[in-house]
């Protein structure tokens, strides 16, 4: 996603604007994932679950000012391009190909302590706009509750685990980079990027790890119970 973004900033003028030609080339990903079987029907599920978490988690933000899409489209809805729930689609993607690729397993994963917890996550993002900020709490809480929690996968024939909440982070900072790298391409805009590119706040790595739980939550409801 991010590549195409990159590319579509580089093309000349055209009639088609260009969120909705990167919208396209959503689609177009989205079906060949699943014709070359990256995807299957259930991960499909997990990313239409995603887009729809993404797409109105960003009409919320954009609404309140956090950050921006100043280009004009035709599919453009309350300010957010139609190819913003993608980004969240491409995460969930993400997770779900790694769960079949490296065979993950978890032990000592509690899925309703974390159902409820991600859900507090994912509306917090909103209510700190006029309630106090709970983030560092969730994050204590989320810590709390993945204490014990492992996640086992295979790399080649080598057997590996680390600590759930480890995971969280790592790909909460992975997230980071792609958001740099996605934000220079102008895929979105921070408000402190409208007059140039700067680089995205360190603090969005921290959100970013806290709200990978919501995608982790909706993967794992996805995925067969161990027996």
């Amino acid at each position: 996603m991010v590549a195409g973004i990159a590319v579509s900033g580089l093309l000349p003028a055209l009639p088609v604007a260009r969120y909705d030609l990167v919208l396209l080339y959503g689609l177009l990903l989205a079906v060949l994932a699943r014709r070359l079987g990256w995807d299957r029907p259930g991960d499909t599920r997990v990313l239409l679950g995603c887009h729809a978490i993404g797409l109105l988690f960003e009409l919320v933000k954009v609404r309140l000012g956090s950050w921006s899409y100043p280009e004009e489209a035709l599919t453009k809805i309350a300010g957010v391009p139609l190819y913003g729930g993608f980004l969240y689609a491409a995460v969930g993607s993400y997770v779900c190909r790694a769960w079949h690729l490296l065979r993950l397993e978890l032990d000592g994963y509690r899925p309703r302590t974390m159902a409820a917890l991600a859900a507090a996550v994912y509306l917090n993002f909103f209510t700190h706009h006029w309630l106090p900020d709970a983030r560092w709490v969730l994050a204590a809480l989320l810590l709390a509750a993945t204490t014990g929690t492992w996640v086992r996968y295979t790399v080649g024939d080598t057997h590996h685990r680390m600590p759930l909440a480890l995971a969280f982070a790592l790909i909460g900072f992975f997230l980071w980079i792609a958001e740099n790298a996605a934000t220079y391409a102008g895929a979105w805009s921070y408000p402190d990027q409208l007059d140039g590119w700067q680089p995205v706040s360190l603090a969005k790595f921290g959100a970013w790890s806290l709200l990978i739980s919501v995608t982790f939550v909706v993967a794992a409801r996805t995925r067969p119970r161990p027996a």
